[in-house]
């Protein structure tokens, strides 16, 4: 199958580092045009430079802060009404971990802004365009948190189904436009963030690094951590004419760590 994404242009959330670069990455690399989006302008800088540009694709990116969230809308506000794209990547970085003790009010709307309102406003600038072209993806990455929630990842837990629930709801509606919306439920990869992570859970149980990430790799039936480049493959896909007929579905990429059948 020949994946081709030439003259489709893409917007990735949290495309600095880890999962969403990967995604940007294999975009580009199918011939999409790509708009980075994140906080960190030396890594965007880099990242956008290594972008494929065979197919003539002129990249860039936004400096953006997912965490200010009305400063965050006027950014957006403001691309939107210069650009469309075609494809949209609804990715950002992880609220702090913690159980449902140790977070309060102030958390949960923090979380909410993040994880749910963020995407929920972007996709509503995205969509007009991509319903006059008769073509657009949505594509949300998720957790495995949604289907299996974890006791330190409360925050992560409800904003991220919460999401998932919505965009079920959403490619209901704007399917008979020629737009699909996917969500994926993100394992575990090799990626910055799942290290921190599992460094704060190797010092609270006073033990070492490599014994909770061999731990977590004991989790995983294919018995090693996800490459981001594969989570890259998974998402062209989903970018693609080839996917026009998924939409509405919840998709665990987890090497089979799941153990539920829905």
């Amino acid at each position: 199958m020949n994946i081709s994404l030439i003259g489709k242009t893409a917007l990735v959330g949290g495309s600095s580092s880890g999962i969403g670069k990967a995604i940007a990455h294999e975009l580009a690399a199918n011939g999409a045009t790509v708009i980075l989006m994140a906080r960190n302008e030396e890594k965007l800088r880099q990242s956008c430079d290594e972008l494929a540009t065979s197919n003539g694709q002129q990249h860039r990116f936004i400096v953006t802060d997912f965490n200010r969230y009305n400063d965050h809308k006027r950014k957006l506000a403001d691309l939107f009404a210069q650009t469309s794209i075609d494809i949209l990547v609804n990715n950002t970085n992880g609220p702090m971990a913690g159980g449902v003790f140790a977070k309060g009010e102030a958390d949960f709307q923090q979380a909410f802004e993040l994880l749910f309102q963020n995407a929920v406003y972007t996709t509503q600038l995205a969509i007009p365009a991509m319903q006059k072209r008769g073509f657009g993806r949505v594509i949300n990455v998720s957790s495995m948190t949604v289907k299996e929630p974890s006791e330190t990842l409360v925050l992560s837990n409800t904003m991220r189904t919460a999401l998932v629930s919505w965009s079920k709801s959403l490619a209901s509606e704007v399917a008979p436009f020629g737009i699909t919306v996917n969500s994926i439920l993100t394992g575990f990869f090799d990626t910055d963030r799942l290290n921190s992570l599992m460094k704060l859970q190797a010092e609270a149980r006073g033990v070492s690094l490599k014994e909770v990430r061999e731990e977590r790799i004991s989790m995983i039936p294919i018995q090693r951590l996800g490459d981001p480049a594969e989570y890259g493959y998974l998402a062209s896909f989903l970018a693609s004419e080839s996917a026009a007929f998924l939409t509405g579905t919840v998709i665990p990429l987890d090497g089979g760590a799941s153990v539920g059948l829905f």
